[in-house]
């Protein structure tokens, strides 16, 4: 199907869409296939590989938890922090895994096979799962890539994928690949950024599930954040990172009483570490449009919420009306990076994360702060563009240092961005889509180490212990 503001806004757990999300969902898939071809009562043996990145940082990432529990029947959307910590304390405990729910298997993280230095041709998140009988014949095998954001690919398919990908956006009103392709509509059919969105999601629900789904999405978002300002201490990885959140929420509440405008960028940075702290625990969060960058569109959202001209005086109608246009235009924006080059930091670095997700987020204000969409698309532009070449490097392979911080970095860079675009006629140099296709390429020149490997840059210059 073509990619649409569900895909790219979807519900998780942390800390990786990639390496969490992605390999959890095609565990799952692999699940179901045993128990709908019959094969499942004759498994005996299983047996997971992991190839370059998901081997490289998976532990660090929670790649091995998440796909034990994605092999017991669970998916990623649908599971409760409680159930995440009771099945995996019973694994632990027992070393028997429940395959589909239903199989008993003594299986754990320990017997997976890790493979950090092969790497498959389709893309570095590779995996393989299989199962076999009792006299070792293979019953069901299946390979998969996690291609950023919780997205997976089975081998084989990656060109049926693309068919039918391009057979569904024939059947899309508006269908659009490009920046130039999208602003192309909003001339030919007087409509904004986030309009043009909502004409294409119409196409397969009601605009009240839209608005319903949107607003659904935020109160996830609006979760994580009340959630992670409870939690005290150390976050979990052996790092020693000290939760910041929770201090800081009750120095702001001391400070700002009354919710002065010079302490935007304070309660920005706030909500961004608030809800890549509860990301870096594990925590339910959404992707936006991965989990390494979670933060970013929820704190600049919260701006145009709390900080934006006139949201003093607006109602909780127009209150929703912002979150549905802001997520429907950093949605549009989001499809042309996932299109056009990557959302995955194993495949492009950081910069397809963290600058995705700073782009959209700064198209997303620029529209709800009543920008053409010219102005909008130069929005994106401006983030994305002061985003190119960072590197993905993690120390430990936890997504934490620099990854938390990082996020709050990237919200106040999209909220400049907007502002700049706005005090412009929408005219410039450079376009969103030039800057996209240079961002796939440095993605493709940089070196495997700073792609998500913890094989260079901080990960390697700080000590993990």
């Amino acid at each position: 199907m073509a990619v649409g503001v569900f895909d790219l806004f979807s519900i998780g757990i942390g800390p990786s869409s990639s390496h969490t999300v992605g390999p959890m969902r095609a565990a799952a898939v692999f699940a179901e296939e045993l128990t709908s071809s019959g094969v499942l009562e004759q498994v005996a043996s299983l047996r997971v590989d992991l190839y370059g990145s998901l081997a490289a940082t998976g532990h660090g990432h929670g790649t091995m938890t998440a796909i034990l529990l994605g092999l017991e029947g669970y998916h990623p959307d649908l599971i409760l922090p409680d159930e995440v910590e009771d099945r995996l304390t019973a694994i632990a405990e027992t070393g028997t895994l429940r395959l589909a729910g239903a199989v008993p298997l003594p299986y754990g993280v320990k017997d997976m096979v890790l493979r950090p230095l092969t790497i498959l041709p389709r893309h570095t998140n590779g995996m393989t799962f299989t199962v076999s009988d009792a006299e070792g014949g293979i019953l069901h095998k299946a390979t998969f890539f996690s291609v950023g954001g919780g997205f997976i690919v089975r081998e084989g398919e990656e060109d049926a994928a693309l068919k039918e990908l391009a057979e569904s956006k024939k059947e899309l009103p508006l269908p659009f690949r490009t920046a130039a392709e999208l602003l192309a509509h909003c001339r030919s059919q007087g409509l904004s950024i986030g309009d043009v969105m909502l004409v294409n999601e119409r196409a397969s629900r009601s605009e009240e599930d839209i608005r319903a789904g949107l607003l659904h999405i935020y109160s996830v978002m609006e979760g994580c954040v009340e959630v992670s300002l409870k939690r005290e201490g150390l976050l979990p990885g052996g790092l020693k990172v000290r939760r910041r959140a929770p201090d800081w929420h009750e120095r702001l509440l001391k400070e700002d009483k009354d919710r002065d405008p010079k302490y935007w960028q304070e309660w920005v940075n706030l909500i961004a570490l608030a809800v890549n702290e509860e990301n870096a625990s594990g925590g339910r969060v959404v992707t936006a449009p991965t989990n390494g960058a979670a933060g970013i569109i929820p704190a600049v959202l919260y701006y145009a919420l709390h900080f934006a001209p006139g949201m003093d005086q607006a109602t909780q109608e127009d209150r929703d009306d912002v979150v549905m246009r802001f997520l429907l235009a950093a949605g549009a924006v989001g499809v042309l990076y996932k299109e056009q080059a990557s959302i995955s930091g194993a495949e492009v670095g950081c910069q397809g994360e963290v600058g995705s997700a700073s782009s959209m987020a700064a198209a997303g204000l620029a529209e709800v702060m009543g920008g053409t969409p010219a102005q909008v698309e130069n929005a994106a532009e401006i983030a994305m563009e002061h985003n190119l070449g960072l590197t993905c490097d993690p120390i430990g392979g936890l997504v934490q240092v620099p990854c938390i911080e990082r996020n709050a970095i990237a919200a106040a860079k999209a909220i400049n961005a907007a502002k700049m675009a706005l005090w412009g006629d929408g005219s410039h140099r450079v376009s969103l889509d030039e800057v996209i296709i240079t961002m796939r390429e440095t993605g493709k020149d940089m070196s495997s180490k700073y792609k998500e490997t913890a094989m260079g840059g901080l990960a390697v210059n700080v000590v993990a212990c």
